[in-house]
């Protein structure tokens, strides 16, 4: 049976504008739960979906959702959550988003009788990961891979890039405060995957019968350092900076004055996370060929230089 009817939570966000574009140009109808509609506003004008305004935590709000459609989408993370408390593995944030809020998903949807079930994982997810953050996560994927009476499939990416995103644009952005910009964990790696690539492993999974049970990493074609990101995403902002790294200890310290400011630009679980390396060997599933930073992010850095450009346009040419 071809899926036609999807339930998307956390599609408000970043990565679920874009996947909400995949499966709204296919023709699927999909409903959006958000706790607050004009959040979701740029969704509102896709034809086939429906953005509703309720809290999905609420008693039976997520199962009577999921019993109007054939297939469900998690795509809900967050970065940073309030401390652990009492030895516990991770934080109440961290718990409710990654952990409880999966279990519910397959709850209800073994409820319901609904059986295929995509979810955002992250790349070096693991219960026994060393920050909060990737506890948490493993722990939700562990769930989900677990409930084998239903048809899952776990997408764990490495850091996403793409227009709106918080990655390459909060690195441009912070290159206009100074001529100098201290960076905690300058050589951890990543290997970026573009937004689009992501979004259309969601769709391409949902019909996919080889894809029940698995999970798939999702990465781009090139590893690199966080140096090397933040001096790419300076000169696309027309700014060369010095980029200094900071040692482990100076990290750590770094991490704990920002987490205490406003929009906590770091933490000291991010950089446990990022102690991790988030790079993977495997090819993008279904075939997809991997898009590069340089063949897009000079689309949406506003003063990217015109040699920035080639790649975008080597890119269209397919060359």
């Amino acid at each position: 049976m071809t899926i036609q009817n999807v339930l998307v939570v956390g599609g408000s966000g970043f990565i679920g504008r874009h996947v909400l574009n995949v499966l709204a140009s296919k023709g699927l109808h999909a409903t959006v739960p958000t706790r607050r509609r004009d959040h979701a506003k740029h969704l509102i004008l896709l034809p086939t979906v429906d953005v509703v305004e309720t809290d999905v935590n609420a008693p039976g709000v997520l199962e009577a959702l999921v019993r109007q459609h054939e297939a469900v989408i998690n795509l809900v993370g967050i970065l940073h959550s309030r401390k652990a408390a009492g030895g516990a593995p991770y934080g109440e944030d961290f718990r409710h988003a990654h952990v409880e809020l999966p279990q519910h998903i397959i709850n209800a949807s073994r409820a319901a009788g609904i059986k295929r079930v995509l979810h955002m994982s992250a790349l070096g997810a693991s219960v026994d990961g060393p920050s909060e953050y990737l506890r948490s996560k493993g722990t939700g994927e562990q769930a989900m891979l677990a409930a084998d009476d239903l048809a899952v499939t776990v997408f764990r990416p490495s850091v996403v890039f793409g227009p709106e995103d918080k990655f390459l644009n909060r690195f441009a952005q912070l290159a206009a405060l100074s001529p100098v910009l201290p960076l905690a964990c300058a050589d951890a790696r990543f290997q970026p995957v573009y937004v689009g690539d992501v979004a259309n492993a969601f769709a391409l999974a949902l019909d996919e019968r080889d894809a029940c049970g698995r999970s798939y990493d999702l990465v781009g074609p090139r590893e690199y350092t966080l140096r090397e990101i933040v001096k790419y995403a300076c000169r696309l902002g027309g700014r060369r900076r010095l980029v200094v790294g900071l040692g482990k200890g100076l990290s750590g310290l770094q991490a704990s004055v920002m987490e205490r400011l406003p929009g906590k630009l770091l933490t000291r679980d991010n950089v446990l996370s990022m102690s991790v390396p988030s790079v993977s060997g495997d090819p993008l599933p279904f075939g997809i060929a991997p898009t590069s930073m340089e063949a897009v992010a000079p689309l949406y850095l506003a003063h990217a230089a015109p040699r920035d450009r080639y790649g975008v346009l080597r890119h269209k040419a397919n060359r």
